[in-house]
C-alpha cells in the first residue's frame, strides 16, 4: 500500500517537473534604443524562446513611466481594456495571429510625444514568467521659427520668437550677429496633451552695426537645428523718449481743452447776448401794444 502511495506522488512530481519545464520560456527582444517619428507607426518587438505558443498565456505591455502603466492586455485569449491607459486606446494590438509560435509584439499607431518610455512585455504562463524591457525615443521636428516685433522696451527693441510641435524639449537661443549668446528670460515652454512642446523666447536688443539677429531652436538628443535671422532698420530704434511723448501728449490734451473751454464760454456769451436781445424786443413790443390800448380806452371814453 505504502509502494503503491510512494509511486503515485513520484509520478504527479515527475508530471509536474515536466509541465513545468515544458513552460519555461525566455522572453526577448531588442536592446538598442528604438527612435521613432511622431505620427508613424511603430513595431515593439517581442518572442519568446524557444518560440512556443503564447496563445494560452497572458500578455501584458506596460509603459513605466506612467503610474497607471497597462498599454495593452491579452488574456484568457482575448483583449482586456478596462485599465488601458486612455491615450492608447484604439492605437495598440498584437499580431494575434503570430502568438502560435511566440510573437507578442506590440503594434502601435500613429505615435505621439506622450509614447516615449520604457516599455516592458510580460508574458505569464500557468507556472513561469518572464519579461523584457524596451526603450522608446520619439522624435518631432517643429515648426519653423516665427519672428516677432514687440516694439520699443527699456531702450531697446523687443524680439520675440517662437515655434512649436516638438519632441522631446528643444532649446531656445538668441544670438547677435557674431554669433554670441543674446541675455534673454527663460523660455515660455508649453506642452499639449500629446506631448508635444511649443517654446516662445522674449529678447531686448540694443542697436548696433548691423542690427542683425538670430534665433536659434535646437535639440541634441535627436540632432536637429534651425535658425532664422531677422534684420532691423535703425530707424525703428530712433524714437522720441517715452517721457518726452507723455509731455507731447499732455501738451496735446491741454490745448484741446483750453480751446474747448473757449468756444463754449464763446457760445455760452453768444447765446446769452441773444437771449437780452429778445428780452429787449419784447419789452419794446409791450410797451408799445400798451401805448395802444390806452389810445384805444381814451378813444372809448371820449364818445362815450
Amino acid at each position: 500500500m505504502k509502494g503503491t502511495q510512494l509511486h503515485c506522488l513520484c509520478m504527479i512530481l515527475l508530471h509536474l517537473l515536466h509541465t513545468a519545464g515544458s513552460e519555461r520560456f525566455e522572453v526577448l527582444g531588442p536592446t538598442d534604443l528604438i527612435v521613432t517619428v511622431a505620427g508613424d507607426d511603430i513595431i515593439l518587438p517581442c518572442y519568446l524562446k524557444p518560440n512556443i505558443s503564447a496563445e494560452d498565456m497572458t500578455v501584458d505591455w506596460l509603459n513605466l513611466d506612467f503610474l497607471d502603466s497597462r498599454v495593452y492586455r491579452y488574456q484568457n485569449h482575448r483583449v482586456i481594456r478596462d485599465d488601458q491607459i486612455p491615450s492608447y486606446r484604439g492605437r495598440t494590438s498584437l499580431f494575434e495571429k503570430e502568438l502560435w509560435r511566440g510573437n507578442t509584439s506590440l503594434k502601435l499607431t500613429r505615435v505621439q510625444g506622450t509614447d516615449e518610455g520604457r516599455y516592458k512585455c510580460f508574458i505569464k504562463a500557468k507556472s513561469w514568467y518572464d519579461d523584457f524591457t524596451i526603450q522608446v525615443l520619439v522624435k518631432a521636428v517643429g515648426s519653423k521659427l516665427v519672428v516677432s516685433i514687440e516694439g520699443h522696451r527699456e531702450g531697446g527693441m523687443g524680439l520675440l520668437c517662437e515655434s512649436e510641435g516638438w519632441h522631446p524639449e528643444p532649446e531656445l537661443v538668441w544670438l547677435d550677429s557674431e554669433g554670441v549668446h543674446l541675455s534673454a528670460g527663460p523660455p515660455e515652454t508649453h506642452r499639449d496633451f500629446k506631448g508635444f512642446y511649443t517654446v516662445k523666447l522674449h529678447v531686448i536688443v540694443q542697436e548696433t552695426d548691423t542690427n542683425r539677429f538670430t534665433c536659434r531652436v535646437q535639440q541634441s538628443r535627436i540632432n536637429e537645428k534651425m535658425e532664422t535671422e531677422v534684420h532691423l532698420p535703425s530707424e525703428l530704434f530712433h524714437h522720441t523718449s517715452p517721457l518726452r511723448m507723455a509731455f507731447i501728449v499732455l501738451c496735446c490734451l491741454g490745448a484741446v481743452t483750453v480751446i474747448g473751454l473757449s468756444l463754449a464760454i464763446y457760445c455760452i456769451r453768444n447765446k446769452k447776448g441773444v437771449i437780452i436781445d429778445q428780452l429787449k424786443r419784447q419789452r419794446y413790443d409791450l410797451k408799445k401794444e400798451k401805448g395802444k390800448y390806452c389810445l384805444q380806452i381814451i378813444t372809448l371814453l371820449t364818445l362815450c
